[in-house]
C-alpha cells in the first residue's frame, strides 16, 4: 500500500471505475501505480491481461474499485473475441469510465471505437493520455477525433481530459483526485484490508505467465497459457503445481529452453515475486503440456477464465 492509504473514516466516496482502452496503452501499469501495489501483470505483449481484475483502493476519501480490463485489439480466434467482449461489457453498471489513450501514438481503430462508446454513456467519463513522458504528442489528434464523433452522434457527453505517465507517476495524483470527484458518496464495497478479489490460483498463474512473456517476447506468447493445478499451503512454504499449455510440440521445447534453462529462470523469478506478494516461500513445480488448439477449446478457455 502507499503511505497515504488508510482505513476510511466512515462513509466517503465509493464506486467502481472501469479502466478501458486498446491493448498496450498502459492500463495495468496505471492500476498498479494508483494502488502502490502490483495487482496486474505487465508486459509489452498483446493480451497480457486476459481476465477482468478488480483492484481495490481504500483511503480516507473512501474506496475505489478499479476494473482492469483486457485491451481491445484486432481479435483472431475465439479467445481474442472473448477478451474483446469482456472488455466492452465491463463498462456496464459502473460509476465511472476511465479511457486510457496512448499519447505517443496516433489514434487507432480501437480508440475510435472506445470514443464512440463513450459518446453514448450517461455517467462520468474520464480520458487519460498516458505515456506523457514520451516526446511524441498526439493528443490533439485524439481530441479532433472526439469532436468529430461528438458532432456525428449529437452527443452531450463532456469527458474530463487529463495527461499522465503511469510509468513515472506524473499526473497520477491529479487523476486520482478527478476519479474520487466523479464517484458517488456511499459506504465501502469491500473490507478495508482487501487489495483485490482476484482468485489466488489465477493470480499465481498470471505471475508465471508474465515471466514467460518476458523471456519469450513475441515468439509464442499467444500460444501459452498457465493453469494452477494445486496449492498446498504449509506454514513456512507453499507448494504449487502448475501446467503451462502450448499448442505444438515444437513450442514445448522453446518454453523449456536449452537444458531447461528458460523454464528454470521462469520458476525462480516467479517464486521470488510470489514471495514478495504473499510473504511466504514458494516451491513451484511447472509442467509443460501440449494441448493442440487450446485457444479454440471452449472447455479449456472456460477453465482458464477466458470464456
Amino acid at each position: 500500500m502507499t503511505e497515504e492509504t488508510a482505513e476510511p473514516t466512515g462513509i466517503g466516496n465509493s464506486g467502481i471505475v472501469a479502466i478501458v482502452g486498446r491493448t498496450n496503452v498502459g492500463k495495468s501499469t496505471l492500476v498498479n501505480h494508483l494502488l502502490g501495489e502490483k495487482v496486474s501483470i505487465v508486459s509489452d505483449t498483446v493480451q497480457t491481461t486476459r481476465n477482468l481484475i478488480r483492484a481495490i483502493l481504500t483511503e480516507p476519501r473512501g474506496q475505489m474499485v478499479f476494473l482492469d480490463t483486457p485491451g481491445v485489439h484486432k481479435a483472431q480466434g475465439e479467445m481474442g473475441k472473448n477478451l474483446n467482449k469482456a472488455a466492452r461489457a465491463a463498462v456496464q453498471g459502473v460509476d465511472a469510465i476511465l479511457l486510457v489513450l496512448d499519447r505517443s501514438s496516433k489514434p487507432a481503430l480501437e480508440d475510435d471505437g472506445w470514443l464512440r462508446r463513450l459518446a453514448r454513456e450517461e455517467g462520468p467519463c474520464i480520458i487519460a493520455f498516458n505515456k506523457s513522458d514520451r516526446n511524441f504528442n498526439c493528443s490533439s489528434a485524439y481530441k479532433e477525433l472526439w469532436n468529430e464523433i461528438k458532432l456525428e452522434k449529437e452527443s452531450a457527453v463532456e469527458p474530463v481530459w487529463t495527461s499522465v505517465s503511469a510509468l513515472n507517476g506524473d499526473g497520477m495524483a491529479g487523476l486520482l483526485d478527478i476519479l474520487f470527484e466523479n464517484i458517488p458518496v456511499g459506504p465501502p464495497l469491500f473490507p478495508d484490508d482487501i487489495l483485490t478479489d482476484y482468485p489466488r490460483k489465477l493470480n499465481i498463474a498470471d505471475v508465471i505467465r508474465e515471466k514467460l512473456f518476458h523471456r519469450l517476447h513475441d515468439e509464442l506468447p499467444h500460444a501459452v497459457a498457465v493453469w494452477v493445478e494445486e496449492i498446498v499451503e504449509g506454514e513456512k512454504k507453499w507448494s504449487v503445481e502448475a501446467s503451462i499449455y502450448v499448442e505444438r510440440h515444437s513450442q514445448k521445447g522453446i518454453v523449456i529452453g536449452e537444458k531447461g534453462r528458460l523454464l528454470k529462470w521462469v520458476r525462480e523469478q516467479a517464486e521470488k515475486e510470489l514471495y514478495e506478494m504473499y510473504g511466504v516461500r514458494f516451491k513451484l513445480t511447472l509442467w509443460v503440456k501440449v494441448e493442440k488448439n487450446w485457444r479454440k477449446n471452449f472447455w479449456i478457455l472456460k477453465k482458464l477464465g477466458y470464456a
